[in-house]
């Protein structure tokens, strides 16, 4: 007896001991209890040691105790409760629901464990299972209002939002709160069930509910404008335009308030529209907002005289952001036209004489001239004039040289025109004029990758990484996403794909660890009463790898497993080899030379990070030495060799699909390269079910056409197909191509889109692919340069080069490139192939190592 009450009270320390995180002197009273001869095979204890070791890395020694302490006592709700734990801690939700569903069976009523299975439920959304576990939860527990509210925000999300509306009210009348009393968290209740009532379509009770309790909520602002919605729902214009003004004279720069008027007032003309403006700039005179929306819907004359008044408000005042907020507009060609009529006509004016017009009488300062240049230049960048765009920003540099917005205008002008490396060079010398601009240093890094300067990008962000730990790391631990695509992109592109991988693998893991990291948030939002950011949290987990860092991480790792399946690498040391057949003795020594430089560069480097590694590493050590306890073990390490030689490729492409297939279905990229990886697998009705889910989207996409011509030529020559298969397949392509063959069909897309070059360039790869004999006049159907002829022509150069045009087009490829480079002058790829080897390139430090601007300016 003495002994068993030792036990207890043992055990009662060990949990104190785990509830506070010190794990090694809880590790220490699981010993002393399994000392005892009697509690040598204690399940209890064997299973509370195994929980501890967990905690301190010890992963299979855990699992080994648990499952023996489990085989010891199988009726023990605590060893099922322990087992859940562990298998929580790895991630594998399903099993650990299973563990808690187990231990309630001997402990029915347990709140522990019914609390952790609810967390996991609305963790692995078991929606049904959470509302059954919510209503245990309150019956044992009325008078919590944790209670009241998980089981309200169950119906919620099962979308039964009357019932959840009734919980809420019924939880409601239990809160004794005074009127003039301020309580965010009671605030924050009337507006979540605000938010229910008009979810359940409930607008005049979500309008009664928000008059009535008014005084109650804090959040003045959310009232005024649920209330001008709920208003414009229930079709009462007058008292919604009387809010909506009253938010107008609070923010007059908001977009969605003059909406708001417009869907109150509901006017039947231009003209009534228009005088919904014209009253705010009478009683905004300095309002931006009310003169750029009316250019919207505003043509002809009255459009000259809006923007007019709109752009000299913006050029008078400095505003750098003024094309940004135009840019809409360009997809309206004579809006365009009269855009660049007016602002070329201020410039000459300011030059002339210091005024907008001859007619004026009254001078601008000199600044505005500046910032009629600098719209000038991104006006005509962004319509495909890039030297008269470099005319204007070179001007606005010689008169004011210190102005960083220049300079990064300068660089998207030599990106967009397509030498990244020039635009890498002019974004350096911005960041240069204040080092201390963190968004300037981060654009510059990403413009240096884009430009393939790995370290240099990574030199340049360590100036605002934490000191003692490398910059990608920090990066890393940071989930610097873009840092990580662009250096993907980088990677890829360099045909480093292990690199690339390692880089694409990081941002999977941000992900997975955002979705993990709202397990935290399901008792938090509860406890604080944050309802609504809570249901606006879960509705976004839901969607999360919806967003572009992980569809573009996912693709460029598609893009890749599917080139090492096409041709899997096979030298231990490098990932690409330089290929040198073709080249002369002087080329091939200066390669040599080049790669000598870059080698011992590299070699510096490698030191230099090692001993980077060995300091962080020793600071690690004091500082694991130091702290009484490490939780969970590490994680497996991201080793870019290993990453590149996969044994199965397209298994591995595969896990990066499968949620762009659920999350990202509205774009065709997602779908064609499903089919690729289905063509490379040999599914022929996972192929089927791609194409006719991007034929949906995009029927004449040029990569659409390459794959239904490949899927079509694929069915008719494959012999293993089964006949129930076959039969499907056959009807489906009747459908697709309607009676054709492959060649006719090619044929008549050709001709339906003879005016576009990447729909020729796709019809011609199809014609050598179908019948390889066809490739001189493939070749010549890709490289006519019409002026008729739309679309960009970097691609015909890539296929030329490739081959996909037919072997042996070099001299095509020489020709065509020639060709190009009249046309694209700025552009990299049609440079003559020495002038990438003789160009400047950016230092270590950051500094250019040669050549000046104005030099390069001129040479370009």
């Amino acid at each position: 007896t003495y002994s068993a009450a030792l036990s207890v009270k043992l055990s009662n320390i060990w949990l104190r001991c785990y509830e506070h995180k010190q794990y090694r002197n809880g590790l220490k009273f699981c010993k002393q209890i399994l000392s005892n001869p009697k509690f040598a095979e204690h399940g209890e204890t064997l299973a509370m040691k195994g929980l501890t070791l967990n905690c301190l890395g010890k992963k299979e020694e855990a699992y080994e105790l648990v499952r023996r302490g489990l085989r010891n006592d199988l009726k023990s709700h605590v060893c099922w409760h322990v087992y859940g734990l562990l298998q929580r801690s790895d991630k594998k939700y399903d099993e650990a629901i299973k563990c808690y569903r187990n231990a309630l069976k001997w402990d029915k009523d347990n709140l522990q464990i019914l609390r952790d299975l609810s967390l996991l439920q609305i963790q692995m959304r078991d929606l049904e299972g959470y509302r059954e576990t919510r209503y245990q939860l309150l019956q044992l527990r009325p008078a919590q209002r944790a209670s009241w509210i998980g089981y309200a925000v169950a119906y919620h999300l099962l979308e039964d939002f009357e019932m959840a509306a009734k919980i809420v009210e019924e939880f409601r009348k239990t809160q004794q709160t005074s009127p003039d009393k301020v309580d965010y968290e009671y605030s924050e209740l009337l507006l979540y069930q605000n938010q229910v009532l008009r979810e359940a379509g409930l607008y005049k009770e979500a309008l009664d509910h928000l008059n009535n309790y008014e005084k109650q909520i804090c959040d003045k602002l959310a009232v005024e404008e649920t209330r001008g919605e709920l208003l414009l729902k229930l079709d009462r214009p007058e008292e919604a335009s009387e809010v909506y003004r009253r938010l107008q004279e609070r923010n007059p720069e908001n977009w969605a308030y003059y909406q708001g008027l417009e869907k109150a007032f509901k006017p039947g003309s231009i003209e009534e529209r228009q005088k919904i403006y014209e009253d705010s700039w009478v009683k905004f005179p300095k309002g931006l907002v009310p003169r750029r929306l009316p250019l919207n819907f505003l043509t002809g004359e009255k459009f000259r005289e809006c923007l007019d008044s709109y752009l000299r408000m913006n050029f008078s005042k400095g505003c750098p952001p003024v094309f940004t907020t135009l840019k809409s507009l360009y997809t309206d060609k004579e809006k365009v036209t009269i855009i660049e009529e007016l602002v070329v006509g201020y410039e000459s004016c300011l030059k002339s004489c210091r005024m907008f017009s001859e007619n004026d009488g009254k001078e601008e300062p000199p600044t505005t001239l500046l910032w009629v240049q600098y719209f000038l230049a991104q006006h005509f960048d962004f319509i495909d004039q890039p030297s008269v765009a470099l005319e204007y920003i070179n001007t606005a540099i010689d008169s004011t040289p210190t102005l960083i917005e220049l300079f990064l205008i300068k660089a998207k002008i030599y990106k967009h025109a397509g030498n990244i490396k020039e635009a890498a060079r002019w974004m350096d010398e911005a960041q240069a004029l204040d080092t201390a601009d963190r968004f300037i240093n981060s654009k510059c890094a990403k413009y240096m990758l884009k430009a393939g300067l790995v370290k240099e990008a990574e030199e340049m962000c360590s100036k605002f990484t934490r000191e003692g730990t490398s910059a990608v790391e920090n990066l890393n631990e940071m989930q610097c996403m873009w840092f990580q695509t662009e250096c993907a992109l980088a990677y890829k592109d360099m045909n480093k794909f292990g690199e690339a991988l390692k880089k694409c693998h990081e941002i999977e893991r941000h992900f997975v660890e955002i979705t993990d990291d709202q397990f935290d948030f399901h008792t938090y939002c509860m406890r604080k009463m944050t309802l609504r950011s809570y249901v606006d949290l879960l509705k976004l987990e839901d969607v999360l790898r919806q967003h572009p860092f992980y569809y573009k991480a996912a693709r460029t790792a598609i893009q890749i497993y599917l080139a090492l399946h096409d041709k899997p690498l096979t030298d231990d040391n490098k990932e690409s080899q330089a290929d040198t057949e073709n080249l002369t003795d002087k080329e091939l020594k200066k390669l040599r030379n080049k790669q000598r430089r870059a080698q011992k560069k590299a070699q510096l480097e490698e030191e230099k990070k090692n001993a980077e590694k060995e300091k962080l590493l020793k600071n690690q050590k004091k500082k694991k030495e130091d702290d009484d306890e490490e939780i969970g073990g590490p994680k497996e390490e991201l080793i870019p060799d290993k990453l590149s030689k996969p044994e199965s490729p397209l298994e591995e492409a595969v896990k990066f699909l499968i949620p762009l297939k659920n999350l990202v279905r509205n774009k065709i990229e997602t779908h064609l390269l499903a089919f690729e990886i289905y063509f490379r697998k040999e599914k022929y009705l996972l192929m089927l079910q791609s194409v006719k889910r991007a034929v949906v989207i995009e029927p004449s996409n040029p990569w659409l056409h390459q794959c239904l011509v490949r899927f079509f030529k694929g069915v008719s020559e494959s012999a293993d197909l089964a006949e129930a298969v076959r039969t499907v397949l056959k009807q489906e392509i009747s459908r697709l191509f309607g009676e054709s063959n492959p060649q006719s069909f090619n044929k008549n897309y050709l001709s339906q889109h003879s005016n576009s070059i990447p729909h020729r360039v796709a019809a011609a790869k199809m014609m050598v692919y179908l019948e390889p004999s066809s490739d001189k006049m493939a070749c010549e159907i890709a490289t006519a340069l019409d002026e008729s002829l739309s679309g960009k022509s970097l691609q015909v150069l890539e296929a030329l080069r490739d081959g996909q045009l037919g072997e042996g087009q070099q001299k095509a490829a020489e020709a065509y490139r020639a060709s190009c480079h009249k046309i694209f002058p700025y552009s990299l790829a049609f440079m003559p192939p020495g002038y990438q080897d003789n160009s400047t390139t950016i230092s270590a430090n950051g500094d250019l190592s040669a050549g000046e601007h104005d030099d390069m300016a001129n040479e370009m």
